[in-house]
């Protein structure tokens, strides 16, 4: 595939060029690029072709000049698109998605792939010549604070170890999420665990996994996998979601708590 895209984009008006980088220069990523991914051109048609089906298909998640957008990722800084040649690596994610998270597959020709291809590459290029206006969080941003520290307010003053256990809940989590990733799991836990126990007029109470709420509906999903729903007017509930517990120590966090803390969590893996 890296071959036809490659004469696919060639074949549009010109041969792209490769042109010696600034020595020195890193992508955002912090990896260092070479001459054929950092500095290629493109033909202008291919580009504007991408920057077409991009900002139809595409721009919702990635934003207009795939900078980040509502849900999805800052595309000028993605490892992916660095080490993507020909389209090696960008068509294979357009074409198959990728299972189990929000990006779907498209059937696109390769001439489409061409173009995004093209479009994702000129922009990641525009956003390596813009220093300092990058709108992303680099890992090494959040590795400023001191790890033996977090870990005696984890174990001390946060109280974060009455719910929490590094071998336990949290092992490996820093292998599961990295940077800014991980620092929304620590300040905002997954709604998904929250618990719901429901207690209609019969007295017998029923407690499952919260799947609705609203101020006229709550349902949950029982220990048999089923959905159950009750209109809350009807019933009594309580909901115990881990959130809770996290949102209330909002106002005792320092900023120094939670940068050591980040680094605490960095070091389970």
């Amino acid at each position: 595939m890296a071959v036809l895209l490659v004469n696919l984009a060639a074949a549009s008006a010109q041969t792209p060029t490769a042109q010696t980088p600034t020595p020195g220069r890193q992508t955002p990523s912090g990896v260092k690029p070479s001459a054929a991914v950092a500095t290629r051109s493109y033909p202008p048609a291919l580009v504007e072709s991408g920057r077409a089906l991009f900002r139809r298909d595409c721009s919702f998640c990635h934003g207009r000049d795939a900078g980040g957008g509502e849900s999805g990722l800052d595309l000028t800084r993605s490892k992916l698109v660095t080490a993507d040649v020909g389209g090696d690596k960008i068509g294979a994610v357009i074409r198959d998605g990728r299972p189990g998270t929000k990006m779907p597959s498209f059937n696109y020709s390769d001439q489409q792939i061409a173009g995004l291809m093209a479009f994702i590459h000129t922009q990641q290029n525009n956003a390596l010549r813009n220093k300092g206006g990058r709108k992303g969080v680099d890992v090494s941003d959040l590795q400023t604070g001191n790890a033996e520290a977090g870990k005696q307010y984890f174990d001390g003053a946060g109280g974060c170890s009455a719910c929490h256990s590094p071998t336990g809940d949290l092992a490996g989590v820093a292998s599961r999420y990295e940077g800014l990733k991980l620092e929304e799991q620590m300040l905002y836990p997954d709604h998904a665990k929250s618990r719901v126990t429901v207690t209609p007029a019969s007295g017998q109470t029923i407690t499952g996994t919260l799947d609705y709420l609203d101020v006229f509906t709550v349902g949950l999903i029982d220990s048999t996998g089923v959905y159950r729903s009750w209109r809350t007017s009807d019933v009594q509930y309580k909901v115990d979601a881990p959130v809770n517990a996290h949102m209330e120590q909002f106002s005792k966090y320092t900023d120094a708590d939670i940068h050591n803390l980040m680094a605490y969590l960095q070091t389970l893996r």
